[in-house]
């Protein structure tokens, strides 16, 4: 959530972020009126306190009528105070529901717009010219199935639609995926964490995934706790109401976990293969640092990504997301799409997010500097979300004859294999 005091000095800040985001800019006023009615009933309670205490201590030294007047107005007194409590506690209750509501402040360069208004900020790497090479690529569903690699049939067999299984050499791929980006990870100062997969509300809640995004999450009722659509949920949890001493920052972890989305309002979109999926593996990264800190933490996180899919020697560019595809915590994110050959274009294979305070604020995690005591910032950024990754490596790195090429970074983790061949059917 965004800092009270910013909302009542700067409201018109807060109402062109929502309108950026095209989301309900009344939601800002409204806002505003019960924070003054939790302040102004805050007023009334103390006064109405402080003057029940005072004829507190009148009433023993008084007798006879006037003693029976002063109690006849110290009833009075308890009531109007309880029901002064009573309107404080609602007209808090009232503000902090609109706050946990209200998103992120935009920030001000972010491109304002849609899903398709993002800025090309740099582009790397050169597309395969296929057909120079004398043959038509093929996807990465009929690549996986001549490898032995992806089972699409049983996996929606088993489970239903956007459920996979992958064999052999899919699932070897897998593992070296996780474990190289591990390893760049790690050698970048990263705590490596295998995370917990189900989570309970107000870590949920807290990282803003049960505002806009509750369609695409899974809750199992019976335990009130929910499966998570990234280990971004449990690493921005793991502080939670905690005050960490600023000499411990920045704070980087690097977090391994599955992965489960309902892709609510996506029906017909990418069914095809492992692209969207509602279940897969991820590792994520995760970083603490001071307000100040966050935007260069920022490029630090997007460098990274960068590093890993040049290794992957994937043709890749990055974008600024604009206001509208932000998602509630965002106050800015970068995308890094891979070029998919067979569908002639760039897809989100990677994305990081600066955060600011808004996740710090909703779970209580704060930074002590000297005696000063105040929320941190919290960045999150994908490094390897193991389907979408293997999509692109499968189509990028083919060859003619079906096989796939293994990029360098990867042949340690596959036994130094130099290409993924075709399986006898």
């Amino acid at each position: 959530m965004i800092d009270l005091r910013l909302l009542r000095e700067d409201p018109d800040r807060v109402r062109a972020s929502q309108r950026a985001r095209g989301e309900d800019v009344a939601l800002v006023d409204s806002l505003l009126s019960a924070d003054e009615r939790r302040r102004s009933s805050g007023v009334r309670f103390d006064e109405l306190r402080a003057e029940q205490k005072a004829l507190g201590k009148l009433i023993p030294k008084a007798a006879g009528d006037e003693k029976a007047e002063l109690l006849k107005k110290a009833g009075t007194l308890a009531a109007d105070v309880k029901a002064a409590d009573a309107e404080r506690d609602a007209a808090a209750a009232e503000t902090q529901e609109l706050l946990g509501r209200l998103s992120n402040l935009v920030h001000p360069d972010v491109p304002v717009g849609g899903e398709e208004d993002f800025v090309t900020l740099e582009t790397h790497g050169t597309a395969r010219d296929f057909s120079a090479e004398g043959f038509e690529p093929k996807d990465h569903l009929e690549l996986g199935q001549l490898l032995g690699a992806i089972d699409v049939e049983r996996g929606a067999k088993v489970s239903g639609s956007r459920f996979y299984f992958l064999t052999g050499v899919g699932a070897l791929l897998e593992l070296a995926l996780v474990n190289a980006a591990i390893a760049q990870a790690t050698a970048a100062g990263f705590t490596p964490m295998l995370t917990p997969a189900l989570v309970r509300p107000q870590s949920m809640a807290g990282t803003g995934f049960l505002g806009q995004a509750a369609q695409d999450v899974y809750h199992l009722e019976k335990d009130d706790l929910y499966l998570v659509g990234t280990s971004e949920v449990p690493l921005a949890a793991y502080h939670m109401d905690e005050i960490i001493d600023a000499d411990r920052l920045p704070l980087r972890y690097a977090g391994f976990s599955p992965c489960f989305r309902r892709e609510a309002g996506s029906h017909g979109k990418d069914t095809r293969g492992i692209f969207r999926v509602h279940q897969f593996d991820k590792v994520e990264m995760f970083s603490y640092v001071t307000p100040e800190e966050s935007q260069a933490e920022h490029q630090r996180l997007l460098e990274w990504e960068k590093q890993w899919l040049t290794s992957l020697e994937l043709p890749f560019r990055v974008i600024d997301v604009a206001s509208g595809d932000l998602g509630s915590s965002a106050s800015r994110k970068y995308d890094c799409e891979a070029w998919i050959p067979t569908q002639g274009k760039y897809r989100e294979l990677t994305s990081t997010s600066d955060c600011t305070e808004y996740q710090s604020r909703r779970l209580q995690i704060r930074v002590r500097d000297g005696k000063t005591v105040r929320p941190l910032a919290t960045l999150n950024g994908t490094l390897c979300a193991v389907p979408r990754t293997i999509v692109a490596i499968l189509e990028n790195h083919q060859q003619a004859d079906g096989s796939v090429r293994v990029p360098e970074v990867l042949r340690p983790y596959l036994g130094g294999r130099e290409l993924l061949e075709p399986v006898a059917q």
